[in-house]
């Protein structure tokens, strides 16, 4: 992706994140950009074309933080703190309304989206589970399957249960107690010292 448009989709997703996807038109993003329609569309084909590459900038920046190599000396619970303190920062710059647009004007996006996220979250967390094991900081007897869906599913279903008020869905505190919560359902005592030592660090 050459900078030029690397620039222009960073600015758009600010747009999208503050504004919403739908009430921002080609001729906002231009205007907003300070450049013509037609210089615009020498980048992208048509709004579903930008909103694509914006989402697809967004999925690889995220991506590529969560699956950054762990530091030798990190063992499974202090990489489970990193991945929550990268979580809580990407909560604190999300929109709902960009969410909610995404899923419902551009189903096939939101789609595609919510695939790659899912696959990358399990396999990580069945990574982090098996590392765990080894290091004797989870239970031996934990079935890493089923207990890496469970998370996954406690994750996505968040949103739609409607149990949760959407300021609480987005706020830190709840990804705080979800990752702790998940922590010490797998740990062994040793595990539980070493989330104790690093809890404070869950902002």
């Amino acid at each position: 992706m050459n900078t030029e448009l690397n620039e222009i989709l960073e600015k758009v997703s600010l747009l999208y994140r503050k504004y919403g996807i739908k009430s921002i038109t080609m001729d906002d993003v231009a205007k907003e950009l300070g450049i013509s329609k037609k210089t615009l569309y020498q980048y992208v084909s048509d709004k579903t074309d930008l909103v694509h590459k914006v989402v697809e900038q967004v999925r690889q920046c995220n991506f590529k933080n969560l699956k950054k190599e762990p530091g030798v000396q990190c063992n499974a619970i202090e990489d489970l703190v990193k991945v929550s303190q990268h979580v809580n920062a990407v909560m604190r710059d999300h929109s709902p309304s960009y969410e909610y647009d995404l899923r419902k004007y551009y189903p096939d996006i939101y789609r595609d989206l919510t695939s790659a996220r899912r696959k990358l979250m399990f396999e990580a967390m069945l990574a982090n589970i098996r590392k765990g094991k080894k290091e004797g900081l989870y239970r031996k007897d934990l079935d890493e399957v089923i207990i890496s869906k469970l998370h996954l599913v406690r994750i996505e279903n968040l949103q739609e249960s409607g149990i949760f008020e959407e300021d609480e869905i987005h706020s830190a505190k709840l990804f705080r107690e979800i990752f702790v919560y998940h922590i010490r359902g797998m740990a062994t005592m040793e595990g539980v010292r070493v989330l104790e030592e690093n809890i404070y660090k869950i902002a």
